[in-house]
């Protein structure tokens, strides 16, 4: 990574530790790196490994137990809640494996309660027409496929022009043909709005279309490995 550049995440020496009664789990043990705007990374490792408790800290979900977090020049690791409410409803965008949609709304009343919080949201109808579902919006969840839920959702995710994209399994809920045709929307959203995206998977293949893949076990980082050539969606091995 060119070094002059200047992170979004600048991460350094951070821990958590999740302590009960006389047992204490390390699932994160001093972790360093710099993120970026406009990579695509994925984060691999077994369950346990400290992925989720990563993702969960650059979202602002949670706080370390220790060490340096900031997100450009705001130090997250110690900000109160109002702090870090601000920073999840102005900067994060979540995707997760389940697609947590209310299946009482339509499509687009599912990504209004999300356009009306943000402070300059893209047009509804842009969302869902960049997921290709812009003849879905008046749709159910009940009506709609897997795939197309789940595209609702990272339309959802988008809609307030997040500068990051932070994705829990985002295919691990999805066969094979549904699960590309998601990464390719989440790797065009990385590709033509710039956004920082982080994927959690426990499919290596999937690391083929990242800038940067990480690897964690333990709750440290274990290695770095950037994708001098990156693959397309289509061409991944499941």
């Amino acid at each position: 990574m060119t070094p002059d550049r200047q992170p979004l995440f600048h991460v350094r020496g951070l821990t958590k530790i999740y302590s009960g009664g006389e047992v204490e789990v390390r699932a994160l043990d001093g972790v360093d790196l710099d993120l970026y705007e406009g990579e695509l990374i994925v984060l691999l490792g077994a369950s346990g490994s400290g992925k989720s408790t990563l993702l969960n800290l650059l979202g602002g979900l949670d706080t370390p137990t220790s060490g340096e977090l900031k997100y450009r020049e705001e130090e997250l690791a110690d900000a109160d809640a109002a702090t870090l409410t601000r920073f999840r409803r102005d900067v994060v965008g979540f995707i997760f494996q389940f697609y947590n949609l209310i299946p009482s709304l339509t499509a687009r009343e599912n990504i209004a309660l999300i356009t009306e919080l943000a402070e300059d949201p893209m047009p509804i109808d842009e969302a869902l027409d960049l997921m290709g579902l812009g003849d879905r919006a008046d749709h159910f969840p009940s009506q709609m496929s897997g795939g197309q839920q789940q595209r609702v959702a990272i339309a959802r995710a988008i809609a307030k022009r997040p500068e990051v994209l932070l994705c829990d399994e985002p295919t691990g809920a999805l066969d094979v043909q549904t699960g590309i045709a998601v990464l390719e929307a989440i790797e065009q959203v990385n590709r033509e709005l710039g956004t920082l995206v982080v994927i959690i998977t426990h499919n290596a293949s999937i690391a083929d279309i990242a800038h940067r893949v990480i690897h964690l076990s333990d709750g440290r980082i274990t290695e770095i490995r950037e994708n001098e050539e990156r693959g397309s969606v289509k061409s991944l091995r499941w």
